[in-house]
Parts: structure tokens; C-alpha cells; sequence
């Protein structure tokens, strides 16, 4: 694994950790909005399940770093 795949992994996990907590913040917004104003938590929702899309994108760029030396790799891919 060379710097920029390190570097990248750190960043990913900070990415998905990062999305996960706005994730669950639009979830907790939008239960708090939706007694007010139903187009409001819905769009909050959708923005939450977008975000937890996104989430499941950098965690597949995650698998795909390659593996450093001295772990298993998976030969088929």
C-alpha cells in the first residue's frame, strides 16, 4: 500500500464515520420536523437515505484499496 492508499484510507473512514453521524442528525431532525411540517421530514429523510447511499459508495472504494503486505488478499476479486 503506497502514501496516497494510506492517506486514502484514512480519509474514507473519516468520510463514512462523518456521513453516518449527518446521517443519523437528518433522522432525528426530520422525526423532530414531522409534526410541523410532513414535506420537511420527508425531504430530511431522503437526504438521509441519500447520505447513507454515499456511505455504502466510499465503504466499496474502501474494499477496493488493495490490501497491505502481509494480510490475505482476495485473489478472485
Amino acid at each position: 500500500m503506497d502514501d496516497v492508499q494510506k492517506k486514502l484510507l484514512v480519509l474514507l473512514d473519516y468520510w463514512i464515520e462523518h456521513n453516518s453521524e449527518h446521517e443519523k442528525e437528518f433522522r432525528d431532525w426530520a422525526d423532530k420536523a414531522a409534526s410541523s411540517s410532513s414535506e420537511v421530514a420527508k425531504q430530511l429523510q431522503k437526504a438521509a437515505t441519500k447520505m447513507a447511499a454515499v456511505s455504502d459508495e466510499l465503504m466499496k472504494a474502501k474494499q477496493a484499496l488493495p490490501k497491505s503486505k502481509g494480510r490475505h488478499q482476495d485473489v478472485h476479486g
